[in-house]
C-alpha cells in the first residue's frame, strides 16, 4: 500500500494532548500542521518550528481561516477544546473539512459525555453527533481525565484547610501519553467510529486521590464529606463518568504521575486535630 503523503492536521496541538501527538505521527514521517489559536508560540519563516511542524493560528469558534489550513489535509486530529464553545468549534471544523474533502477525522471527547447531564459534556456529546453526522469517515474515542487535570483539581482543593470530599465520586484518571499513543494510532489507521473508551488502570475514589497526592507532596488535611447536589450528582455517584466494562486501559496509573511530577515540599504536617465528621489524610 502506498504511503500516505497528505498533511495530518492537529488541532490544539500546542495543548496537553496536541504536544505529546504531534511528535508521535512525525516519527512515522507523516507532515504535521498544527492549529491553535494563538498559532506558533515563536516566530519563524513560514510559521515551521525546528520539527519541521507547520503552525498556523485559527480560532476554530469564529471560523475564519479554516479552510486555507486544511490545504492539503487528509485526516484531522481534532483535540481542541474548552469548558464551553466545544459543539460550536466542531461545527466550523467539519463544514471547512467536507469542503476541503478530507477523508478521516479523528476526535477526542470525554467518558460519560452521553450520561452525565453537565453543560460541557452536552457540548462534547453535540461534537461527537456534529461529527458522525458529517458524512465524513470518522473515529472519536472517549478518553477519561487525565492525570493532568486530576492533580490540578487536588492540588486546588489542598490549598482549603479542610479538604472537601463528595461522596460517591470515583474517577478513572488516565495518562495523557497512553491517551497520545492511541490517538496517533487512530490517526495513522483507517475510520473506526466508535472506539472502546480509554481509562486508566485503576478507579478511585476522590478521597484515595488526595491521599496519594498529599502524602507525595508531604502534606496533611483533615477532610469533610460534602454530597454533589442534583442530576450530576446522581449521575457520578452511580459511576456514569466510568467505564467498568469494555474499556481499554492505560498503563500508567495515578502513583505512577505523582511519582514524575509531585515532590516534597518540605512544609511540615498538620498537626492539628481533625473536628466533628472530619478525618485527617
Amino acid at each position: 500500500m502506498a504511503f500516505d503523503t497528505s498533511i495530518i492536521l492537529v488541532t490544539g496541538g500546542t495543548g496537553t494532548l496536541g504536544r505529546l501527538v504531534v511528535p508521535l505521527l512525525r516519527e512515522v514521517g507523516r507532515e504535521v500542521r498544527v492549529l491553535s489559536r494563538h498559532g506558533r508560540p515563536t516566530g519563524g519563516a513560514g510559521g515551521a518550528d525546528a520539527d519541521g511542524v507547520d503552525h498556523v493560528a485559527v480560532d476554530l469558534l469564529d471560523g475564519e481561516g479554516i479552510g486555507t489550513a486544511l490545504e492539503g489535509v487528509g485526516t484531522v486530529v481534532h483535540l481542541a477544546g474548552g469548558p464551553k464553545g466545544d459543539d460550536i468549534a466542531t461545527r466550523n471544523l467539519v463544514r471547512a473539512a467536507r469542503s476541503a474533502d478530507v477523508r478521516h477525522v479523528v476526535l477526542i471527547s470525554v467518558i460519560g459525555a452521553d450520561r452525565v447531564p453537565l453543560a460541557w459534556l452536552r457540548s462534547k456529546l453535540a461534537a461527537e453527533r456534529t461529527v458522525a453526522e458529517s458524512g465524513l469517515p470518522w473515529t472519536t474515542l472517549r478518553a477519561a481525565q487525565f492525570h493532568e487535570l486530576t492533580l490540578k483539581t487536588v492540588r486546588a482543593m489542598a490549598k482549603s484547610p479542610v479538604f472537601p470530599v463528595p461522596g460517591g465520586l470515583r474517577l478513572q484518571p488516565v495518562d495523557a501519553r497512553d491517551v497520545a499513543a492511541r490517538i496517533a494510532e487512530l490517526a495513522l489507521g483507517g475510520p473506526s467510529g466508535l472506539v472502546p473508551d480509554l481509562a486508566g488502570p485503576e478507579v478511585y475514589g476522590l478521597g484515595d486521590l488526595a491521599r496519594g497526592y498529599l502524602k507525595a507532596s508531604g502534606k496533611r488535611r483533615p477532610t469533610i464529606p460534602v454530597r454533589i447536589p442534583g442530576k450530576a450528582g446522581r449521575a457520578y455517584r452511580a459511576g456514569d463518568n466510568l467505564t467498568l466494562d469494555g474499556a481499554d486501559t492505560g498503563k500508567r496509573t495515578w502513583e505512577d504521575f505523582l511519582a514524575e511530577h509531585v515532590g516534597r515540599d518540605g512544609s511540615p504536617a498538620s498537626r492539628t486535630a481533625p473536628g466533628p465528621g472530619r478525618r485527617s489524610i
